[in-house]
């Protein structure tokens, strides 16, 4: 018999409950309803998301308990999975609507999260009203009958959920052809298929579709995705975005939560991280002005923010090794680079080998890198006393009263630690010894 020791316990919100935490998260009001139990559970879900701004519309039922997933983990991978949960049955959903009526003409977007738990007993009661205000809809659908979202703007099926409904897909082709005999058979504005590996399509009225291929770089745990995926599209389609534009955005945000842990969020400077990244050909690197826009987000989520600098010339295994190693201390590892005058300075004329650029896409590329900056002088102290990183780390023989910025950091709370780096790697010596080989 499997024993777990409990060391952990923590409660995050799920279904709808995640939908609005992601659309909060991203700094746009949500207004969630719902059906819940008259219990703990609810209690605690309701504190858990009206905390984090979501206006709660519970209509709570002692017919049935608060739906509640327990997964138990262990070294990060899930063991097992246990389900309480009814469905809530026969259930008067009068106040839900009058709350909706009276909240849908001022929203930006109205998202339906179909669970086939019971709130959702009569979509199109909600979809007419929110057509009649203007207001676009999103599904997100369950089961194998898209009928009941009829004249909805847009529905979000993965592709099981589609080939479902349509039958099997052999090809791109098909799969085009059989979304847009939908969208003419429910009276659809656009279908988005998520399509796991093979990223997502977007399929519209008169225009060719449009993949977009999945931006993940590494899949830890695909709980919760297409919550993101569709509250990211709600959002940004409420700003005022292209369906096109907010789908690119929607592809980025799940590229970014498949790789957290369990039912998760995207944040405003993961996203604007990762869009600066796709302009610039994969550097994810900013000028001082957006990083400290980024470094304020970052401290008032309580983020530990670790910060290291250097010339990074020629990336080696240990630069590699050492970056890992600062990325485990804390939530965000930002490195500061040399600029080519202050690297030509300190290490002479003929360095550095690779411009400032190709360093900084270089270790923008490196999953322990969350942000890149470069500096311009000698040292940077001015930099460091500006960002005022939890901890600030240095690789070498170095004292802490040594490290330029130090001092600042553990005035304001900080720490300073010193790692070592690998032995038999450093630039000068792969310099020296390609000169060798030359000679």
């Amino acid at each position: 018999v499997p024993v777990v020791k409990v060391q952990d316990i923590e409660n995050r919100a799920g279904g709808a409950g995640n939908v609005a935490l992601n659309i909060a998260t991203l700094g746009a009001k949500a207004h969630l309803f719902g059906i819940t139990g008259e219990d703990e559970n609810a209690n605690n879900l309701e504190y858990m998301l009206s905390s984090k701004g979501v206006n709660c519309g519970f209509l709570r039922h002692d017919s049935s308990p608060t739906i509640t997933k327990l997964r138990i983990l262990s070294r990060n991978q899930q063991l097992i999975r246990l389900d309480f949960e009814e469905a809530f049955h026969d259930v008067n959903l009068t106040p839900v609507y009058q709350q909706f009526d009276k909240k849908v003409a001022d929203a930006g977007a109205v998202i339906l999260s179909d669970y086939n738990k019971g709130a959702l007993a009569d979509p199109q009661r909600l979809i007419q009203a929110a057509r009649k205000s203007g207001t676009p809809v999103l599904v997100d659908p369950k089961g194998t009958d898209f009928s009941p979202y009829h004249g909805a703007t847009l529905i979000t099926p993965n592709l099981a959920e589609f080939e479902a409904v349509v039958g099997y897909c052999k090809d791109d082709e098909t799969l085009f052809a059989k979304g847009k005999a939908l969208l003419e058979q429910y009276d659809l504005t656009a279908l988005l298929v998520t399509r796991s590996e093979k990223g997502m399509t977007l399929i519209q009225h008169g225009i060719e579709p449009l993949t977009l291929p999945t931006r993940a770089r590494e899949v830890y745990d695909v709980t919760g995705a297409g919550d993101t995926v569709i509250s990211v599209l709600a959002t940004a389609l409420a700003a005022g975005e292209s369906l096109e534009h907010a789908t690119a955005f929607a592809n980025i945000a799940a590229g970014i939560v498949v790789g957290k842990l369990g039912t998760a969020t995207v944040t405003s400077d993961e996203l604007r991280s990762d869009i600066r990244s796709e302009q610039h050909g994969g550097a994810a690197a900013f000028d001082e002005a957006e990083l400290m826009q980024l470094v304020r987000e970052c401290k008032e989520r309580g983020e530990t923010l670790v910060m290291t600098n250097g010339c990074f010339d020629i990336i080696h295994p240990g630069h590699i090794q050492y970056l890992k190693e600062a990325k485990t201390l804390g939530d965000r590892l930002l490195v500061a680079v040399n600029s080519n005058e202050s690297v030509s300075r300190l290490k002479g004329p003929s360095r550095p080998i690779n411009p400032l650029d190709h360093r900084m896409a270089v270790l923008a590329g490196l999953e322990s890198v969350d942000w890149v900056v470069p500096f311009t002088e000698d040292t940077p102290e001015r930099l460091i006393t500006k960002v005022l990183p939890s901890i600030l780390v240095k690789g070498g023989d170095y004292k802490i009263e040594e490290i330029a910025g130090g001092e600042a950091v553990m005035d304001s709370g900080g720490e300073v630690i010193i790692l070592s780096f690998k032995d038999d790697c450093s630039t000068t010596a792969i310099i020296k010894r390609i000169q060798a080989e030359e000679a």
